[in-house]
């Protein structure tokens, strides 16, 4: 029997980057895309690689074009690191694993190093496939910690737990990271958000912006660890941006929301160096009366809009420099 386990990308839709600083976020996964993987019981135990892995290339421009869009690894080194980490977890709390081998594979369409945590997809799916071979149940506040682990302990990258919380839950989550909370019981205090409470949101990304979101976190992190005052400043605003962002939509006020995602945006750009393409893309896309912040690290952007013409207003736009610009298809506990 093929166990077939899938993850999506996720978006930030408030209060990044304050996840990884004891802040509150609120953020959601769309299945316009996915990571797929594959397991199936084998006398050995064995990684199949995907394209991005292979070895071989026609040309030196091909090998340098792979390595722009996709970075200098592939998803093998994830799905090693995501074996190891679940066999510690089982060995950790004395879950005996059946004595079987298998082999794994994955695939994914997500577009990689744009902010949409392509990665931790690849690992939340490959996660669930070994829980379900080894019928090993993992409660989904866990699998988020360990997704993150396999990431920041094993592979040495540095990232926050929103995304695994919104890969793990599989539904829109409010997200409370602060420090007494986190110490206290590990990770944060989540709430699932009612969808029809989310106002209409877009997404666009440009391929030509890929960048590992590790280059972005590793200086905000040395700036936070020394105490920088403007940075601990910053992530207290954006957690404060969650809050309003989340009564804001209890009460229907989208035009506040508006204000803020722009806010949260505006923010980052104060505090960290923002390349002239991805400044470009959030100009274009609020110049169509939108607003736009990064879902992630940068290379691809989240906002809001009022009406289907500001929409198609928006996609003419964003186009005409090559932008993609897609509505998130938003998953929810009750249809996925």
């Amino acid at each position: 029997m093929i166990i077939e386990t899938k993850s999506h990308p996720r978006a930030a839709l408030i209060g990044n980057p304050s996840d990884g600083y004891f802040g509150k976020t609120i953020a959601f996964i769309f299945s316009n895309f996915s990571a797929t993987v594959q397991l199936y019981e084998s006398p050995l135990l064995e990684i199949k690689p995907e394209k991005l892995d292979k070895p071989v290339y026609n040309s030196i421009e091909e090998l340098v074009d792979g390595i722009k869009l996709n970075g200098y690894y592939g998803g093998v080194r994830l799905l090693k690191a995501t074996i190891k980490t679940f066999y510690r977890h089982c060995q950790k709390m004395k879950i005996a694993l059946d004595p079987k081998n298998f082999t794994i594979c994955y695939h994914s369409d997500i577009p990689l190093r744009l902010g949409l945590a392509g990665s931790s997809a690849i690992v939340t799916a490959a996660m669930k496939a070994l829980m379900q071979f080894y019928g090993v149940d993992i409660p989904r506040p866990v699998l988020a910690n360990l997704v993150l682990s396999v990431e920041t302990d094993q592979l040495g990258i540095s990232a926050g737990l929103q995304d695994r919380v919104a890969q793990a839950y599989e539904h829109p989550v409010f997200m409370d990271f602060r420090k007494e909370v986190m110490e206290k019981q590990g990770y944060g205090d989540y709430s699932l958000i009612d969808i029809d409470e989310l106002p209409q949101l877009y997404i666009a990304f440009r391929q030509d912006q890929s960048q590992g979101s590790e280059i972005t976190h590793n200086n905000l992190r040395a700036r936070f660890d020394i105490g920088e005052n403007i940075v601990h400043m910053a992530m207290a605003e954006w957690a404060g941006l969650t809050v309003d962002f989340l009564k804001s939509m209890e009460r229907g006020d989208f035009k506040r929301i508006h204000q803020l995602i722009n806010r949260n945006y505006d923010l980052r750009e104060s505090l960290i160096d923002i390349s002239d393409a991805n400044r470009e893309m959030v100009k274009l896309a609020r110049s169509t009366g939108v607003s736009a912040k990064f879902t992630g690290s940068g290379g691809a952007i989240i906002g809001t809009y009022a009406s289907e013409a500001q929409f198609e207003k928006l996609k003419t736009t964003l186009q005409k420099k090559e932008i993609e610009v897609i509505k998130p298809s938003i998953v929810t506990s009750s249809n996925h």
